[in-house]
C-alpha cells in the first residue's frame, strides 16, 4: 500500500543538507547537543522525545524514538506511560482553550 509517509524516508534524514548544508549542519550540531547527557540522562531525553513525537504526530519521530527508547532500556510500560502523559497534556491544553471560547461566547451574548 502506498502512503504519503514512507518509513524508508527516515533513513534519508541526514541528507536534508543537500539543499542547504550550512543550516542543516547547524541543526544537527544543535540536535546533538540537546540529546547529549546533561541534567537529564539520554534515556530520559529519549522518553521525552517519544512523548513529544506523539504530540506532534510525526510518524518518522515515533519510529525513531520507539527504537531509541528500546535501545536505551526503556520498557514498553514506560514508553506507553510517556505517551499517556503527552496525551493528557495535549488534551488539557485543548480543553483549557475552551475558556477562550466561553469568554468570546459570553461577550457576543451580552
Amino acid at each position: 500500500m502506498n502512503t504519503y509517509y514512507n518509513p524508508e524516508d527516515l533513513k534519508k534524514f541526514g541528507s536534508i543538507g543537500e539543499f542547504q548544508k550550512e543550516l542543516a549542519d547547524k541543526f544537527f550540531s544543535y540536535y546533538g547537543s540537546v540529546f547529549a547527557e546533561g541534567a537529564l540522562t539520554a534515556r530520559e531525553k529519549a522518553l521525552i522525545a517519544l512523548a513529544v513525537s506523539h504530540t506532534v504526530q510525526c510518524p518518522y519521530c515515533i519510529d525513531a524514538y520507539t527504537t531509541d527508547t528500546l535501545e536505551k532500556g526503556c520498557s514498553e510500560a514506560e514508553m506507553m506511560e510517556a505517551v499517556h502523559v503527552a496525551a493528557a497534556i495535549k488534551g488539557g491544553a485543548t480543553l483549557v482553550h475552551g475558556v477562550q471560547m466561553m469568554n468570546k461566547a459570553k461577550d457576543l451574548s451580552m
